[in-house]
């Protein structure tokens, strides 16, 4: 069964990703970017084609979301499956179920933080993804790529969303500062926590885990960006080139790099959500 890594989009995702990948699907721990396809994206255009589904075809997509959730579902194995969309029912369609998932481990990051790092990774201004934060429910959906239609909801949509799980006590929340200010705590957290969801003895591999810790820091994996390429990273509409992934990290700091008008903005449209995490007193 799954255990979901769910987040709104730049939050911190793809470094959880990184290091579960490389402690679960390498035999020593030590990282590279192939690793993550062992974690796939949902939803996945792919996943939908070999089910013969018609990508382009949305209110189909939807409808089959548990159907092909189902058709690789490994009942007796740990599996994990990023999203970025949040768990409401979307057209009155579940977005999964308890007889596919096991649990979510939900990363949250603060959206003043966010605002920028998305801007950058979508090649948009500041004020926009400011009101892609507060407003615009979905993205994707190019017929060209085929690119599935993400329902994500608004930052504080998505991360309410996810809480459903914690009342059946399979909710683990991690707030990307806290990882990036100790890594070693927080994954040794969400090992815990997946082993539990799967019933299992946590007994630590504690070679693999500092092999994970070592080659998974955020300058590690921007060296290695810059040496390999990032197969998620977007391309430049206006040069064609590949936008940085691994851009600023922990440098990407509102205080410095965020208008007051759009930071107000966002404290005002997200202000009980940052209170209960701490980004607001």
């Amino acid at each position: 069964m799954f255990i979901w890594l769910a987040s709104y989009p730049k939050s911190g995702n793809t470094l959880l990703r990184s290091m579960l990948a490389a402690y679960f699907f390498s035999k020593d721990g030590i990282y590279n970017f192939s690793l993550i396809r062992n974690i796939m994206q949902f939803p996945s255009t792919n996943l939908f084609k070999n089910l013969g589904i018609d990508v382009n075809n949305q209110k189909e997509v939807v409808k089959n979301y548990i159907n092909v959730q189902e058709s690789f579902n490994k009942k007796n194995s740990v599996q994990f499956l990023k999203t970025h969309s949040y768990l409401f029912n979307i057209e009155n369609h579940a977005f999964t179920d308890l007889n596919n998932s096991l649990g979510v481990i939900y990363l949250v990051r603060d959206p003043r933080n966010v605002v920028t790092s998305w801007a950058r990774f979508a090649n948009v201004s500041i004020e926009n993804a400011a009101n892609t934060l507060i407003n615009v429910k979905h993205f994707g959906g190019d017929e060209k790529t085929q690119e599935p239609i993400v329902h994500m909801g608004t930052w504080d949509g998505n991360f309410q969303s996810w809480k459903s799980f914690k009342h059946q006590e399979r909710y683990l929340l991690i707030k990307y500062e806290d990882l990036i200010a100790d890594r070693e705590k927080y994954f040794l957290e969400s090992l815990k926590f997946i082993y539990k969801l799967n019933n299992n003895d946590f007994i630590l591999d504690k070679s693999k885990f500092k092999n994970v810790l070592d080659t998974t820091s955020f300058e590690k994996l921007q060296r290695l960006e810059k040496k390999e390429g990032f197969f998620e990273a977007k391309k430049d509409k206006k040069t064609g080139k590949k936008i940085p992934f691994f851009n600023l990290g922990p440098k990407n700091d509102w205080k410095t790099l965020l208008d007051q008008k759009i930071r107000e903005k966002i404290e005002k449209a997200f202000r009980k959500e940052m209170i209960e995490l701490n980004y607001l007193q």
